[in-house]
């Protein structure tokens, strides 16, 4: 009888050593397996280099297989899809090779012998039927040693096992406590097994074997005890474990954190090579050129840890683990075992602009607070919502709070809105730094500060369009003013602004016409076919001198008056009253004539308007203060200082007068007073007299004193002639 443990032995003894291997590789495929498919056979030795080739299988004579075997391109292994049957097909000869899509063959042929094992043969390899030998001591029972026996033998039964055998003469055996039972002994002491044993139902077995004479007397001798062992057979695959919801790992997890650990049962004997089993990883297979596995698989303990090879967030991983008993020794049953494996978000991305700087933006210095500048937009590379919520800020270049921002945190759109008015003076141009942040707390190496993006704001400075001293311009004229005469003269309400071009725009009948630079407007032409109590409409534009584009208008109403008959008297002269130059806001309170039977018996109000002297015009103005009286101001700054006599026409309903305004133009003090020209004294010389007089008095002096420098010249001359002798000595007293 050959021991169990030498049978595994020799199963061991292939993968000890596997240079023994031939080229041809064999495998064992028990048949009717009732595992899970496919079933991984063997992994086998492809190139790793040569990746551009397909794998292509076919039989022994090089035509394609159709039989239940394929290779996974990935793993490399050669697998079985479906059960098989030994009687059908004992053996399958296989080929693989590695050719390119004409047909040209990169590396191979691979053979591979794949054998189909009969479940009988399966189960005499770890036969172990024992013929005890007794040795014969006279009335004795020689002990012996325990009897081993595979489950499930498939021979035919009763099965002899044993041979017993008592020295004391002639007797026959019969068991104890056996009515039942799966043994029996015959007369001789051949023991039999009568069907076939289940360790799992039960694992050892004490027969006691008696012996009785002819008369059937049991001797006295103690029964023989035998121990019957129930071997195991490798009839049970490894389970594995069900397979739960996928594990969750977070990204940039180091290597060696622990992912899961695998526990596979195998049904077979506990602590026998049957219920060995070992881990292999099928899949996910390193990639080309990748520094080392991403998963890592302890093949004793079913630890699976992260390896060296990094992994990206939101990829969905099947561990494919192949578990095989027998220790992995060939011809151990095999199941395929899967592990789900998620990669979870982290938050390591910063978010970033689209643009890390813009384009200068231009604003008008009015533009209104609330108004949009522009729209900036920010991404976030990380795939859990959470970690893509956006906090934005203006970093710098915002000390007023003249600008503010406003987002939706889940958008990555951020406006940027004027919050305050805008002065060219006090700032022409604004540098905003927008920064954006992760609101969830950033991991990962190196989060950053957050990304910026440069917004640059020029202030256009907004030049107010010009006005007008007045909002409407109003004229009074007879119909039968003479064309040349002025009627009015437009001017700036802010005689320091820039220069402004006048002109007509509807002048539709073309009785006007206005100074292009002093904004004067005169009659063109006759006024022929305008009607006492007419009105004529004009707008007048005027438009900035140095920037076209600011203009005003303003409406110029012409009212027609009838024209002054011949015999119309003049009004007697008005008194004289003065005013004050440079201009000051003083006039001069022109009435209707006085006497006038009309207006005391309230017929109705007089119209005034300036006579059509286009100086008058130029110089003055004058407004209704009621029905009955005027109002006559300075047209102008300045206005020469003497007396003017200023005409002004007074109508009432068809009646026409005009009156001479006396008013005298002078220079005033501080407290409005005129100040008047005095008169040369009587006996005070003139300017001229005065003049000759100084330079009369400076000649004589002149003369005079060339006179004395002459003299003493002379005389010092002299001197200097005269002998020495006769210089007269000194007489000493």
């Amino acid at each position: 009888m050959v021991p169990a443990w030498l049978c595994l032995l020799c199963l061991f003894i292939p993968q000890a050593f596997p240079g023994a291997q031939p080229a041809e590789v064999y495998v064992d495929v028990p048949e009717n397996y009732g595992g899970n498919f496919p079933l991984y056979l063997t992994k086998l030795p492809l190139p790793r280099k040569e990746t551009e080739g397909q794998i292509v299988l076919s039989g022994d004579s090089g035509v394609a297989a159709e039989g239940p075997f394929a290779v996974d391109p990935q793993s490399g292994f050669l697998l079985v899809t479906r059960a098989l049957d030994r009687e059908e097909q004992a053996e399958y000869q296989l080929q693989v090779t590695l050719e390119t899509e004409d047909g040209h063959v990169l590396w191979g042929p691979q053979h591979v012998l794949v054998h189909v094992k009969d479940e009988n043969d399966q189960a005499s390899g770890h036969q172990a039927t024992a013929t005890v030998d007794v040795s014969i001591v006279e009335n004795t029972w020689v002990p012996l040693d325990p009897v081993h026996l595979a489950e499930n033998l498939q021979v035919p039964y009763p099965h002899h096992i044993a041979q017993v055998h008592w020295s004391g003469g002639d007797v026959h055996y019969h068991l104890e406590s056996q009515p039942l039972g799966p043994f029996d002994v015959d007369k001789e002491g051949k023991l039999y097994v009568t069907r076939e044993l289940d360790r799992e139902a039960q694992a050892e077995y004490l027969l006691r074997v008696r012996a009785q004479n002819t008369r059937g007397e049991d001797y006295p001798a103690e029964p023989l005890e035998l121990h019957v062992v129930v071997m195991d057979e490798n009839d049970n695959m490894p389970v594995c474990p069900p397979r739960g919801p996928a594990i969750s790992i977070p990204e940039l997890s180091p290597p060696g954190t622990k992912v899961a650990k695998l526990s596979a049962e195998d049904a077979d004997a506990p602590g026998s090579p049957n219920s060995h089993v070992v881990y292999r990883l099928l899949s996910p297979e390193p990639e080309e050129g990748a520094e080392g596995r991403a998963f890592e698989l302890d093949s004793t303990s079913g630890s699976v840890t992260l390896g060296a090879a990094p992994l990206q967030a939101g990829q969905n991983i099947l561990l494919q683990v192949l578990v095989i008993d027998l220790g992995g020794a060939e011809g151990g049953l095999s199941s395929t075992c899967e592990i789900a494996v998620t990669i979870t978000d982290i938050n390591d991305h910063a978010p970033e602009f689209t643009t890390s700087q813009i384009e200068p933006l231009s604003l008008p210095e009015d533009t209104e607070p609330g108004t949009l500048v522009t729209t900036l937009m920010a991404t976030d590379a990380d795939l859990e919502p959470a970690f893509r919520l956006m906090d934005f800020a203006i970093e710098a270049g915002d000390v007023e709070g003249t600008f503010g921002l406003d987002w939706e945190p889940d958008s990555g759109r951020v406006q940027l809105r004027l919050l305050k008015n805008l002065s060219y003076e006090a700032a022409p141009s604004h540098k905003l730094v927008v920064v954006v942040r992760s609101v969830a707390e950033p991991v990962g190496p190196d989060p950053g500060p957050g990304a910026t993006v440069t917004v640059t704001v020029l202030v256009e400075r907004v030049t107010p369009p010009p006005q007008l001293d007045q909002e409407s311009y109003e004229a009074s004229v007879p119909v039968s003013t003479p064309a040349g005469s002025l009627l009015l003269t437009i001017r700036p309400s802010d005689p320091m602004s820039n220069p402004l071009r006048f002109s007509l725009v509807n002048d539709s009948e073309g009785w006007l016409c206005i100074e292009e630079v002093s904004g004067e407007v005169h009659i063109a032409r006759a006024l022929q076919g305008a009607q006492p109590g007419d009105m004529y409409t004009v707008l007048v534009e005027a438009q900035d001198a140095d920037e076209p584009t600011l203009s005003t208008s303003a409406t110029l109403v012409i009212h027609f008056l009838k024209a002054p008959s011949a015999p119309t008297p003049t009004g007697a002269p008005e008194p004289s009253r003065h005013l004050c130059t440079p201009r000051q806001d003083r006039g001069v309170v022109v009435g209707g004539p006085r006497g006038d039977p009309d207006l005391a018996g309230g017929h109705g109000p007089y119209s005034f308007a300036l006579g059509p002297n286009p100086t008058a015009q130029r110089d003055w103005r004058l407004r209704a203060l009621n029905g009955s009286h005027a109002y006559l101001t300075l047209g102008l700054h300045w206005v020469e200082p003497r007396e003017h006599v200023v005409p002004i026409v007074v109508s009432h309903h068809d009646r026409v007068w005009q009156i001479q305004v006396r008013v005298i133009v002078c220079r005033c003090n501080v407290e409005g007073q005129c100040m008047r020209k005095v008169g040369r004294m009587k006996g005070m010389p003139t300017k001229l007299s005065a003049v000759g007089i100084l330079v009369g008095t400076l000649i004589a002096i002149g003369i005079f004193l060339i006179l004395i420098f002459t003299h003493l010249t002379l005389a010092r001359k002299k001197d200097l002639d005269q002998p020495v002798d006769s210089v007269p000595l000194k007489a000493a007293v």
